[in-house]
């Protein structure tokens, strides 16, 4: 971050499609809700998240959503997972790789322009679920695309030094453990929510202190 952390409530905008929304989950337990009580437990203050999400979003979607929704460029902190639906309707990394580069710059925006405010949430495996094993598709398959969708993602991320969180991991080796899995048999659970915004949080305590005093 370039300049030091207001005096006032943090404010998050968290853009993505059903993982960021919290799927079948009570809204108060999305990663991006845990996330800010987590950091309201270490002491800064934070607004509830403004959420730019819906289920089935593609980064089209979210692109044209951001543009009726219309969320400023004065946020302390910006989240962006996106691709699983561009990876679950068989588009191509390409197209992917171009619209995650077109959202990441919006995201920079949405937080004053400023990169050291943005994180990004990996896009985790959804062929480890039961859904996925009920829908006869190949799930080596699924597994092969989203690592190439993150790994686009993480490139674009390093070109602009911005926070790439993988989750991808966690959700491999917990998702199909049914505490960790939503009924619908597909989403995560809130307890994997948790794991997520675990594995986010250390990164998220970087950026919210090189911004402060001091360390401008």
């Amino acid at each position: 971050m370039t300049g030091s952390l207001p005096d006032r409530p943090l404010r998050l905008l968290a853009l993505g499609d059903s993982y960021t929304v919290g799927e079948d989950v009570d809204p108060a337990l999305s990663w991006p809700a845990q996330l800010a009580a987590a950091l309201g437990r270490d002491g800064i203050a934070m607004q509830a998240p403004h959420i730019i999400a819906t289920t089935g979003w593609t980064t089209d979607e979210l692109d044209a959503a951001i543009d009726t929704a219309g969320p400023g460029h004065d946020h302390d902190l910006v989240s962006l997972l996106i691709g699983v639906n561009n990876q679950y309707r068989g588009r191509s990394v390409e197209e992917y790789d171009a619209q995650f580069a077109a959202l990441l710059e919006r995201a920079i925006g949405f937080a004053g322009g400023d990169a050291g405010r943005v994180f990004v949430l990996s896009i985790p495996d959804w062929g480890v679920t039961p859904f996925a094993a009920a829908s006869g598709r190949d799930t080596d398959a699924i597994a092969a695309d989203i690592d190439a969708f993150n790994a686009a993602a993480a490139r674009r991320c390093q070109q602009r030094n911005v926070v790439f969180v993988d989750i991808t991991p966690v959700s491999r080796a917990r998702g199909a453990e049914p505490e960790m899995i939503a009924a619908d048999r597909l989403h995560p659970s809130a307890r994997m929510y948790s794991e997520w915004t675990r594995l986010a949080l250390p990164a998220v305590r970087q950026l919210l202190a090189a911004a402060r005093p001091g360390r401008h």
